[in-house]
């Protein structure tokens, strides 16, 4: 008798308000639990564990947390018993869209005046990275944002900043000044020297075709470093 055929017994021996499916058809998808969304996307269980309680051993090894969720590869799902390639492929995609809805929430152009509103700004685009990249905000006159571009993606530890690429994507989109942004996936909120003197390059390259450089934030999935407003720039 097959594991999923067991799973399935299980699940349509517990009341119908109980099961996943059901219950969010009868009392809607926000009534679910985390576990109980996940179950959903697995299917079926094993042998010993149905498909909640797979999902609930999933969520106990990231802290019950979904952005930690966000950040394992297929691979890592994988190691989870009851989850193959194709249950891990579902739940990374899923977790992908949800990221790419909450990128494309707002249709309307995003005034970046301060260094806060960058960091919320960029959040959809760095949340759940494991490794450093290095994006560009191109902004017009009023400080709107026109395009937010990625221009590299590193290692755990760095990433290259390309100047020629940063002001070819800024001369081909007509903006009037950029603001520069990497992240640090260790979560340190400390400018490097390497920061210090890629950022001091670019600025000069910027002020030389009268593109300025804004600001540089350093990004962290719990805060950030304005360049400009530690008087770095």
């Amino acid at each position: 008798m097959s594991d999923d055929y067991n799973s399935a017994r299980r699940i349509l021996s517990w009341a119908e308000e109980d099961r996943p499916r059901e219950k969010l058809l009868l009392k809607g998808r926000t009534i679910l639990s985390d576990a109980e969304l996940i179950a959903i996307l697995i299917g079926s269980g094993t042998r010993e564990q149905s498909a909640v309680d797979v999902a609930k051993v999933l969520m106990h090894g990231v802290g019950n947390n979904l952005n930690q969720l966000a950040k394992l590869g297929v691979k890592e799902l994988m190691k989870v018993k009851g989850i193959g390639e194709a249950r891990a492929i579902t739940i990374v995609a899923a977790l992908e869209l949800g990221r790419r809805r909450s990128e494309s929430l707002s249709p309307f152009r995003h005034k970046l005046s301060e260094s806060q509103k960058v960091y919320e700004h960029i959040r959809p685009f760095l949340l759940d990275k494991v490794v450093e990249e290095f994006w560009v905000i191109l902004l017009n006159r009023a400080n709107e944002a026109i395009q937010t571009c990625q221009i590299s993606i590193g290692g755990v530890a760095g990433t290259v900043a390309d100047t020629r690429m940063i002001f070819k994507l800024a001369l081909e989109n007509l903006a009037s000044s950029i603001i520069l942004v990497h992240n640090h996936p260790s979560g340190q909120l400390t400018a490097s020297n390497a920061d210090l003197k890629v950022t001091e390059q670019i600025a000069h390259a910027g002020k030389i075709i009268d593109i300025p450089v804004l600001d540089h934030v350093i990004f962290t999935e719990k805060g950030y470093l304005s360049f400009r407003d530690e008087g770095l720039l």
